[in-house]
């Protein structure tokens, strides 16, 4: 995905959001500006892993990605920071929310679109 993309800066302000809101409640951050060192450090992982993804524009919802490209524990961190994050991102950013929902929706078709595209550079 290129950096500074419309949908680039949109993954990532949503990815920022729910990390502020997971860490704000489970690691004692007083503010919702900040966040501890372990969510800098997710971050700083899932800015640079969105930067490589293979799909770019087309890029999916991360849990409906047919390929993870997160380290094991790294995608443990990121499932637990959503599950608790997730459901409050409806009251706290609903516009990220909506669209995080509707990019989760369109993902089909994504996936489809690069698999079909894959299978036909294998062809030939």
């Amino acid at each position: 995905m290129v950096p500074g993309s419309p949908r680039f800066e949109r993954e990532m302000q949503t990815l920022e959001a729910m990390t502020r809101i997971y860490c704000r409640e489970n690691h004692e951050q007083p503010n919702d500006s900040s966040c501890c060192a372990r969510c800098s450090r997710f971050l700083d992982y899932a800015r640079y892993r969105l930067e490589k993804c293979a799909f770019g524009e087309d890029k999916p919802t991360c849990a409906r990605c047919p390929i993870h490209c997160y380290t094991a524990d790294e995608r443990a961190y990121a499932k637990q920071l959503m599950g608790r994050a997730g459901p409050r991102m409806l009251f706290r950013h609903p516009l990220l929310a909506l669209l995080h929902s509707i990019d989760g929706a369109l993902s089909a078709g994504r996936i489809r679109k690069w698999q079909d595209r894959r299978a036909a550079l294998k062809r030939g």
